[in-house]
């Protein structure tokens, strides 16, 4: 698994190519800013009714004893500001379809009540720490019809602002070449920004997996509204 780091660097690396153009002739702009994560469309699918348990656990529905269907995921990562510093208190909400690909909607559970899989929360949220932190356990995703590339959904928000909205997509994955919503609208680098691998966890005798995705934000309204107070008053 890729460490934080790692993955840091690999996302500033990535950014400095996708503006090569620009990164030459103002390279202070560029050299020590991360990439940001796209953002992506968030699709029909947010769920229209949360369920009962919103913790970061869909695998496990409150006091339920049988788990979700599908591979067992340890999803992780940190949010972080263009200038690698740690975004706390954030609160990272994703969704996804189930093994079966029904999403937690009434627009599409509503029509497949008999393959929808009862145990798979479909939703959670999770608060960042001070590092920036979060962490989810969840399950591999899998395509939808309509969409070959399998993917999480994730927004971040504070209070009731919406930062990002975007998609969590599988490094590698076939269905990457002709999904229209991983290829549309954004080149090779950015689309890349939202892969990552879905490692297997040495010693996990049931099969778990491991990915870990780093979340770059662009300034929050906040921090907009603080650098503009600082700037000096030139007014008559």
């Amino acid at each position: 698994m890729l460490s934080h780091d790692r993955h840091a660097s690999r996302r500033a690396f990535l950014g400095a190519c996708s503006a090569s153009a620009a990164f030459f002739t103002t390279r202070g702009l560029f050299a020590e800013e991360l990439a940001r994560t796209p953002s992506r469309t968030e699709g029909p699918f947010y769920p229209d009714k949360l369920p009962l348990d919103t913790d970061n656990d869909l695998i496990i529905i409150k006091d339920g004893i049988t788990p979700a269907v599908g591979e067992i995921t340890h999803l992780t990562g940190r949010v972080l500001d263009v200038t690698g510093s740690p975004v706390r208190d954030a609160t990272i909400e994703i969704w996804q379809c189930d093994a079966n690909a029904v999403y937690l909607h009434t627009a599409d559970s509503g029509q497949k009540v008999d393959q929808q899989d009862k145990n798979f929360q479909g939703f959670g949220r999770f608060t960042t720490g001070s590092r920036g932190e979060y962490r989810f356990r969840t399950i591999k995703p899998v395509p939808y019809p309509g969409r070959p590339a399998p993917h999480i959904h994730f927004l971040v928000k504070k209070g009731d602002r919406t930062l990002l909205t975007s998609q969590i997509n599988i490094a590698g994955h076939p269905g990457n070449e002709v999904d229209g919503v991983v290829r549309g609208g954004i080149g090779v680098f950015d689309r890349e920004l939202l892969m990552t691998d879905f490692k297997p966890i040495p010693g996990s005798k049931i099969g778990e997996l491991a990915a870990e995705f780093t979340i770059v934000l662009g300034r929050t309204p906040d921090e907009h509204a603080l650098q503009s107070s600082r700037k000096p008053n030139l007014g008559s």
